[in-house]
């Protein structure tokens, strides 16, 4: 199994967690995004998208981080299980991880801050605006969901991490990264610790690749 990674990517990091979560082994191909080999002819004949992450699992390519994620739980169902088996409770994971891969984490990602800057001439303040808007206005609405739910627990979802906690503690980490308020969310940064005590996580992470 090859992971197509970068070291700070989101998504990539989804899977690398996905992967040690599972007991999964693989072998990693970096894939620096900001010496643009992303976009190089031999990477973008194998995924056309020119993005990060790629999974190649026996031939079978797979793209974009969730699509990923569902294809281990599916193909490698050995526990833990990262998506719970009753439909409604399966249903609230994917919402809470798609409201972060889907209406956070694609607002921030590094090529449309560099568009934000190179292309639509904003400055490096009024980037991290922007960045900042995203994150305060997503993590707000995370932050009210996990608090008005019952089925918050240690993690998003109960007392095992999930796909939503794969999405979660990657945007975090940017989050700090870009010294975005964290303050506000105290079930938040509350599950992130919990998973970052977890040896799959701290594997996963960005400092230990």
């Amino acid at each position: 199994m090859e992971l197509f990674d970068y070291v700070r990517s989101s998504s990539a990091y989804r899977v690398r967690i996905c992967l040690y979560l599972k007991g999964l082994e693989y072998q990693q191909t970096a894939i620096n995004l900001l010496e643009k080999q992303q976009s190089s002819e031999q990477y973008k004949s194998l995924n056309p998208q020119g993005l990060v992450p790629a999974l190649n699992d026996n031939d079978q390519l797979v793209t974009q981080s969730i699509s990923i994620c569902e294809y281990l739980e599916e193909k490698y169902p050995q526990t833990p299980a990262i998506l719970p088996s009753d439909l409604n409770h399966k249903t609230h994971v994917k919402s809470l991880a798609l409201s972060i891969a889907c209406d956070i984490q694609p607002l921030n990602n590094l090529r449309i801050l560099n568009y934000l800057v190179k292309d639509m001439g904003l400055s490096d303040e009024q980037k991290m605006t922007w960045y900042h808007h995203w994150i305060v206005e997503g993590f707000t609405a995370l932050e009210a969901q996990l608090e008005n739910s019952e089925l918050t627990g240690d993690f998003c979802f109960g007392n095992t991490p999930t796909l939503a906690d794969i999405c979660l503690v990657p945007q975090v980490f940017n989050a700090k990264r870009f010294k975005a308020p964290m303050e506000n969310y105290p079930n938040i940064n509350r599950i992130v610790e919990n998973c970052e005590k977890l040896e799959a996580f701290a594997k996963a992470h960005p400092d230990n690749q």
